[in-house]
């Protein structure tokens, strides 16, 4: 006979069926809930990776410091030799990052609004702060003009247009390839003209995609002992080759930002260069990450406010600019020069700090909910939501958001 209470009817789910014991132990059935069905187990919030904060913090402190260089470099040889090891992988390291958690972007409506919230609105503000800025200490009087990024937005640029080409990538059977052959003929085009600093976005489009094309294992072999001995030689020889090539060739190289013939070369130097800059990026970016700590360190969080330190740091870069400071001879030499790099080191820290972060989440994180129609499932999922799990949820999409930022 069957007893009533535990056989199924036409009305009650079949409980789950009991798990053979394990050393003699019974197993528990798993939880049900009031309507006989399975619960969903316990699911920790995603935590963000200590190793992609860490990299994009050092990464960020490598743009800063060498925007401090810039004008320190002329004339001497030992800083130009530095300054050129670090301009070929910083931004490298940055975009690969930015890459690599673009992966799963699509035109879903919830993802083009961060889009537009996180990368396109900050453009329009910070191009036109930056605008009236230069204009007010400089006692200039230039235009606004968004189709001609000036100084830091650039990037803002560039990352609202690799990633709107995200599912365009992922269609594409070799997008690698596809993207270092476009980055060579945009070496070698200068009628691209400069709307959207558009040479500079495809020049360094192939980085991009190479972080779309990575896996959370391909980091993983960066990890071992012998490859971090082998980074840091070659860390130690690359201001020598920095040195050699410094009377060498032109540095403009490495911004990207021009053709080869703006640059005074033949035009079939573009391809060439782009290539063998590519695979030194490509070496020290590696060498880069096989040192970054994967451990939580005290400049873990800051990893979430590098585009904060990026965008705001320019203002004080430009404004020592304008007022003459890097001018005082005694900045050229040894001491001055350590004490650019450290000054600038920790204003970007600051500038990434979470006080510094919630004054100006206006302009850099806007939510503008206002601005969008709500989608009519939303809105029904909205209704028939526990509260509970309606804050998680909330919580949830925004480690999500912050994960996808430049994080840049």
């Amino acid at each position: 006979m069957f007893d009533a209470a535990s056989s199924p009817g036409p009305n009650r789910s079949p409980l789950p069926l009991a798990q053979p014991p394990v050393n003699g132990v019974p197993t528990p059935r798993p939880p049900v809930d009031a309507r006989g069905r399975q619960a969903a187990p316990d699911r920790p919030g995603r935590r963000r990776d200590a190793f992609f904060d860490n990299a994009k913090y050092l990464a960020i402190v490598l743009v800063a410091t060498g925007h401090a260089w810039e004008p320190l470099k002329d004339g001497n040889r030992v800083l130009e030799s530095v300054y050129t090891v670090v301009y070929t992988f910083h931004m490298p390291a940055f975009i690969i990052v930015s890459g690599f958690f673009s992966r799963h972007f699509d035109m879903r409506p919830h993802r083009l609004k961060r889009l537009i919230t996180g990368v396109a609105v900050p453009y329009v503000l910070f191009e036109t702060a930056y605008t009236l800025f230069r204009n007010l200490i400089n006692g200039s009087h230039a235009d606004i003009s968004l189709l001609d990024p000036w100084y830091l937005t650039w990037f803002l640029v560039a990352l609202f247009l690799w990633r709107l080409t995200t599912p365009l990538w992922r269609l594409v059977r070799q997008p690698l390839p596809l993207a270092i052959g476009i980055a060579m003929l945009a070496s070698v085009s200068p009628d691209i003209g400069d709307d959207l600093d558009l040479r500079r976005v495809l020049q360094f489009l192939p980085y991009f995609v190479l972080g779309l094309c990575l896996r959370p294992e391909h980091f993983e072999p960066l990890r071992r002992r012998g490859v971090r001995i082998a980074a840091a030689a070659v860390f130690a020889a690359a201001p020598a080759v920095g040195w050699w090539a410094v009377p060498r060739m032109n540095t403009g190289w490495f911004a990207h930002s021009e053709s080869a013939q703006e640059l005074g070369a033949p035009w079939w130097c573009g391809p060439v260069m782009t290539l063998a800059l590519m695979g030194c990026s490509l070496l020290l970016t590696a060498c880069f990450f096989a040192w970054v700590p994967r451990r939580t360190t005290w400049f873990t969080q800051l990893g979430a406010g590098t585009l904060y330190g990026y965008l705001l740091h320019g203002f004080l870069m430009k404004f020592g600019d304008y007022r003459g400071w890097f001018e005082h001879p005694w900045l050229h030499g040894p001491v001055g020069v350590v004490l650019v790099t450290v000054l600038a080191a920790a204003a970007v820290t600051v500038l990434c700090t979470r006080p510094v972060r919630r004054v100006f989440r206006f302009a850099v994180e806007p939510r503008m909910e206002w601005a969008f129609r709500q989608d009519a499932a939303e809105q029904a999922r909205g209704r028939n939501r526990h509260p509970e799990r309606e804050r998680e949820g909330e919580r949830e999409r925004e480690r999500e958001r912050r994960q996808e930022r430049v994080g840049v």
